[in-house]
């Protein structure tokens, strides 16, 4: 009980720590501030994620915690596409990490 407690808790603690990059893009209107490299590394991981949960026989937890990170993939992509580069915003973070 308290093993699956603590992996159920892993699960969800997961799930939270994807989501303030969400919030971040919603509230900035923008997504400048998630490097294009970021962000295909993030769609590599993902891609990968949903190959071995379909090839290799696993819990149905750790399964349904690859298919969460595809619902936060999705919504990352909508807000590419939602959401215009600005250019502005570019420059200052490049000049903010010269420093």
């Amino acid at each position: 009980w308290v093993i699956n407690s603590l992996v159920n808790g892993v699960y969800c603690f997961g799930f939270l720590f994807m989501t303030p990059q969400l919030f971040l893009n919603y509230r900035l209107k923008s997504v400048a501030h998630l490097p294009w490299r970021a962000f295909m590394y993030k769609a590599f991981n993902t891609f990968i994620d949903d190959v071995f949960a379909f090839i290799i026989t696993m819990p149905t937890a750790h399964r349904l915690a690859c298919f969460r990170d595809d619902i936060i993939f999705l919504i990352y992509l909508y807000q590419r596409w939602l959401y215009p580069v600005d250019k502005v915003e570019l420059m200052n973070m490049a000049r903010y990490l010269k420093r």
